[in-house]
């Protein structure tokens, strides 16, 4: 999938989306506990890439945390500008982050890179360790697996990550891992949050991804 496609496929979607997924509600304790613990840590601005309805910008906002929301589906600006007045939304991309070097105390990318194949990733993590300042934090939520493997998401294809191997990526970008969660509620995929420190110089190679064609 082309990351227009992505675009495309949420943007159909997108007011159901926030219907249902787009309010804290819907987010489980555990998750709502952890991003904002880490948040709480935080120096200098945060930046929520894939921001999507807004609901995680706003939770964070109103708990005094200077942050920004970016997203590439335009029907999700809409609704987040709508749904949260005073905060700030723009259009922006996980590879173009439009911030200055360093610039950043923390990334949140809660579920953002879902999507990306491992080329897409490894180039976003090299874009927030770019403009993240050292010792700035990121955050990661994705779907956990033992292998890289595809799977039909009711949006469009996303992946899933062993946690060890998307450890291994982000210190190929710059990051020192500092926690990992992994957690199977009932009914449920299997999730997975990393949490991690920019440390130095980024480089962005793949190496050693295991793949499971066509999984589900």
């Amino acid at each position: 999938m082309t990351a227009g496609e992505v675009q495309r496929a949420y943007g159909a979607r997108a007011a159901e989306y926030a219907e249902h997924l787009g309010v804290m509600e819907a987010v489980a304790a555990p998750d709502r506990e952890l991003v904002l613990s880490w948040a709480q840590t935080l120096t200098g601005p945060v930046l929520d890439v894939g921001c999507g309805p807004g609901h995680w910008t706003a939770y964070l906002h109103e708990h005094n945390v200077e942050i920004v929301g970016i997203d590439p589906t335009p029907e999700f600006i809409t609704h987040a500008r709508t749904a949260h007045p005073g905060i700030t939304f723009r259009d922006g991309q996980a590879e173009r982050l439009d911030a200055p070097d360093g610039s950043l105390g923390g990334v949140l990318a809660w579920y953002s890179l879902i999507h990306s194949e491992p080329a897409a990733a490894t180039a976003a993590l090299v874009e927030f360790a770019r403009a993240l300042r050292p010792g700035g934090g990121l955050l990661l939520g994705f779907f956990e697996g033992p292998v890289f493997e595809p799977f039909d998401h009711a949006i469009t294809t996303a992946y899933r990550w062993p946690i060890g191997e998307l450890s291994a990526l982000l210190q190929q970008a710059g990051f020192t891992v500092t926690e990992t969660h992994t957690r199977t509620d009932p009914g449920v995929r299997p999730h997975g949050a990393i949490v991690a420190t920019r440390n130095s110089a980024h480089r962005g190679r793949v190496t050693g991804i295991r793949r499971r064609p066509g999984g589900s």
